[in-house]
């Protein structure tokens, strides 16, 4: 099995650019998407705007499993930086 991990980034300074920047990135994340098996290396969560539904599909059959750990050891979420897995609950 062949596999490989693609990332694209969008970086702007221009503020007049930020339209044009966030389309290519999401015609990059559809044009990739195609080649996908459908998993994310949350390493590279892409443009993060779908926060829960992103870490979910990072996690994928697993994540319930972790939510329900996560609700027993981190009930309150103090480990909760970047893209987490909410306690379930």
């Amino acid at each position: 099995m062949n596999s490989s991990r693609e990332s694209g980034e969008a970086s702007w300074t221009d503020p007049s650019q930020t339209d044009e920047a966030i389309a290519w990135g999401r015609e990059f994340w559809a044009a990739m998407g195609r080649h996908s098996t459908g998993g994310i290396y949350l390493n590279f969560p892409g443009l993060g705007e779908e926060k829960e539904e992103l870490v979910k599909a990072g996690y994928g059959v697993n994540y319930e499993r972790l939510a329900a750990l996560k609700a027993r050891y981190d009930p309150t979420n103090l480990f909760r930086m970047n893209l987490n897995i909410t306690p379930a609950g």
